[in-house]
């Protein structure tokens, strides 16, 4: 596979980001919040200024290749101190002049402005529901049971972090209150009416304190009954733009990479190397029929739609249900039309593997440009030799925009002190690290609700529904589970996403590793969606 370096520019300074890639940024997520496409709501029709566009054409072309990786804590004594500081620097800033939850329980403010009117919240809702003397309660409705099972492991990885941070008297709130977690885990098999369901009974009859969802179908589904509850779903695991609306939803916020910007991405990658690739590409893309897969689907075509180049890129695809058993048959037709460029467009699944696999069995490996495989496959336990068979040579040389997160199940990890730590407390639940991708999500998971509950419970009050909303919403802390250079963190009204950088890697078979090709960090760029469910657009 013919795979080039990528050169995207100096890395920008925390909460900061380079005027290309932010216009290009807000060109996906304008693109993410029109049309409609039925039922993923995923957005279809946008137009971007040509003074942008030549902007952003500009500056790539300026680009040159990434500063090396800032300095970080080298043990988790360190990474504990700088947390630390970190905590209280949120918890002074919500706190200053008079923020936080009123006394009188009607508001819960923040810096700039930032405001959540407890008043509206529904008769008989309590802002300690789901806390006692002694735990929190926490719901995960999650697939553990079907074709994306993997990603239930999710929330068991969350729960071996909380328990471990628990063990510390991590979570004693400003009350004096020593609790720990409690986690409620129900099987939604990644179906959204499931999720429904679940959600309904963990509010209702759980009375869970807050709860976090997998999935952006899911997440569509339930975030309106939340927000309208006045329930916390804090970093759910899914990358729609609806998640960013702090004034009318501030409940609820993501900690992935929208989906509109990792296809951003993918397509400046292709743009910026055509001419060295002959001038002219056909993309091949495999594609999910739900939110996940249909919001890369939908940004991508966006992205060709407005390009000046877009007569030079051919763009076919083939759609599959998420979670199919085979995906043989759509990857025999797609090899049929001789694609210069592969993508897979879907939820973490086996079809990350099989992708790799199909590639290679179809005979493309050696004929394509560049394959791809999607933020969310990004772990050995998808890639690695023992997954796609013999010496693992079938992924050597496949493309990731990874979403900034480290490859937890990797060997190349194993002196991190971050992860040999997480690895230790899921090795004290009972679980192999190396047995699901989901794992590592899991414990970056883990570390933010964490994170955010110790505020939470520093805040007057203590340990109260608001103020961990609060506490989410003005999140600004330094991940262990990302790679050097990518950042965290909301502001209130003003940034409304956590996460929005991303690697750019390369799967190395040799050393069974990704290697960082560059890193861009978005933060603070990607304007706030005030999505309108009915008529699948921003507003």
């Amino acid at each position: 596979m013919k795979l080039r370096r990528s050169e995207w520019g100096e890395r920008p300074h925390r909460r900061r980001a380079g005027v290309a890639l932010s216009l290009v940024v807000v060109a996906a997520i304008v693109a993410a919040c029109g049309g409609d496409d039925g039922e993923s709501g995923s957005g279809t029709t946008s137009t971007v200024d040509q003074a942008v566009r030549s902007a952003v054409e500009g500056q790539l072309d300026e680009a040159t290749a990434s500063t090396e990786a800032s300095q970080v804590p080298t043990s988790m004594e360190e990474w504990e101190a700088l947390w630390a500081e970190e905590r209280a620097a949120i918890v002074e800033r919500i706190s200053s002049d008079g923020g936080g939850t009123s006394a009188d329980g009607t508001t819960a403010t923040g810096p700039g402005g930032f405001t959540i009117d407890l008043s509206a919240c529904p008769a008989g809702w309590g802002n300690t529901e789901g806390v006692s003397l002694t735990s929190f309660k926490l719901g995960f409705p999650s697939p553990q049971s079907g074709p994306v099972a993997d990603a239930g492991n999710l929330p068991k990885a969350a729960e071996a972090i909380l328990a471990a941070y628990a063990r510390e008297h991590a979570f004693t709130d400003s009350e004096g209150v020593d609790r720990s977690a409690e986690i409620v885990v129900r099987d939604d098999m990644y179906d959204p009416s499931r999720t429904v369901a679940l959600v309904d009974e963990l509010i209702d009859s759980e009375k869970v304190f807050a709860l976090t969802v997998i999935g952006q179908s899911n997440f569509l589904r339930t975030y309106e009954k939340l927000n309208q509850r006045c329930i916390p779903m804090p970093f759910n695991a899914e990358g729609h733009p609806a998640s960013g609306d702090p004034v009318n939803h501030p409940w609820s916020s993501n900690f992935l990479l929208l989906g509109s910007t990792e296809a951003l991405i993918w397509g400046t990658y292709i743009e910026e190397h055509l001419d060295e690739w002959g001038g002219k590409v056909k993309v091949a893309s495999l594609v999910a029929t739900n939110d996940t897969g249909m919001s890369y689907h939908r940004g991508f075509e966006n992205f060709i739609a407005q390009s000046p180049r877009k007569a030079d890129i051919e763009y076919v695809s083939e759609m599959i249900e998420p979670g199919t058993p085979t995906i043989k048959d759509p990857m025999t037709t797609l090899a049929a039309q001789q694609p210069d460029i592969f993508i897979y467009m879907g939820p973490a699944s086996v079809t990350c593997t099989q992708a790799i696999i199909e590639v290679a069995e179809a005979g493309l490996k050696d004929e394509l440009t560049a394959a791809f495989q999607p933020g969310n496959c990004k772990a050995s336990s998808f890639i690695g030799a023992e997954r796609v068979g013999g010496d693992g040579s079938a992924a050597d040389g496949w493309m990731i925009v990874g979403g900034g997160w480290k490859d937890f199940n990797s060997e190349a990890l194993d002196d991190d002190p971050w992860v040999a730590w997480a690895r230790e407390q899921l090795a004290a639940a009972g679980y192999d690290y190396r047995s699901s991708a989901s794992l590592g999500q899991g414990t970056a998971t883990g570390w933010m609700l964490a994170q955010a509950l110790q505020v939470a419970g520093a805040l007057p009050g203590g340990l109260t529904r608001s103020n961990f909303a609060l506490a989410a919403r003005f999140f600004d802390m330094t991940h262990p589970g990302l790679v050097p250079g990518i950042s965290v963190g909301m502001d209130g009204a003003d940034d409304a996403y956590l996460l929005e950088g991303s690697d750019i890697s390369r799967w190395e078979a040799a050393g069974q590793r990704w290697v960082i090709q560059s890193t861009v960090d978005l933060s603070g760029t990607t304007p706030p969606c005030a999505w309108d469910v009915a008529a699948t657009a921003c507003r």
